[in-house]
């Protein structure tokens, strides 16, 4: 479990994060939302502490990240796994050897180790036989499934994902979804994703929490959301003409 206490974060004196709270719950797909300059990228970045918040605390299973030493943040990152927005792969690597940086960066395992387990997680977001390609010889949907192998290639208890389905057609960002899904409750990871695709929170989101003005003004699940009577989660929920629809036959 994550928990994100009274958080507080400004650049240049404006306040971009004002007293979040949050629990993020293993086994649940967590996601976070909100319009553009909300500060739900900035509220992702403090928790795997890319921002130090000003104020407030982040526990990882009880145990307090900021302010933490270098070496006791470097422990936690070890069960971190990030799929970054547009998959981030390194072009000038192969899949494998993308899948395999994590495993040099934080282990001491065998190269014979570091292969069999960049085999078994290219195997488990299926993709087979493509060790040797680089990431501009295979398409979008297969880029972002090498990232995800990337990401759980140190078995993460926390795994984030900054707008995973970025860049995908509708089919492909279904598929990256339920595989996140999947993935989260077989190793019944804490999975938090930044998203403002509201067809994935629909799809796979367990809890939800709408940022808005720098606060958490909303949160609950993916069922609930249609229903409430919050205005600026309602404006931002129903902006499309599909969802509008969809609350019409509500």
């Amino acid at each position: 479990m994550i928990e994100v206490k009274n958080i507080s974060k400004s650049f240049n004196e404006h306040k971009v994060l004002d007293g979040i709270n949050a629990e993020f719950q293993p086994g649940q797909v967590s996601m976070i939302i909100g319009q553009s300059g909300s500060g739900k990228t900035v509220l992702l970045k403090s928790i795997i502490g890319l921002y130090i918040p000003e104020d407030g605390e982040i526990l990882f299973d009880g145990r307090e990240f900021v302010g933490a030493s270098i070496k006791f943040q470097r422990e936690i990152r070890k069960e971190i796994g990030m799929l970054f927005q547009g998959g981030a792969l390194f072009t000038s690597l192969t899949v494998e050897e993308n899948v395999m940086f994590p495993l040099n960066l934080f282990t001491d395992y065998s190269k014979s180790e570091k292969l069999d387990r960049v085999n078994f997680c290219l195997e488990r977001v299926n993709i087979k036989d493509s060790n040797y390609l680089y990431p501009a010889e295979i398409s979008g949907g297969m880029q972002k499934r090498v990232a995800i192998a990337r990401a759980i290639s140190l078995n993460p208890k926390y795994l984030f994902c900054d707008e995973p389905n970025s860049g995908l057609d509708p089919q492909n960002s279904i598929l990256i979804d339920r595989l996140i899904k999947e993935l989260t409750q077989e190793y019944n990871m804490t999975t938090i994703v930044n998203t403002h695709d509201m067809n994935s929170v629909m799809e796979i989101a367990d809890k939800v929490y709408f940022i808005n003005k720098a606060k958490v003004w909303w949160s609950g699940n993916n069922e609930e959301i249609f229903h409430s009577d919050n205005k600026e989660l309602n404006d931002f929920v129903f902006a499309s003409e599909l969802f509008k629809k969809i609350k019409e036959n509500l």
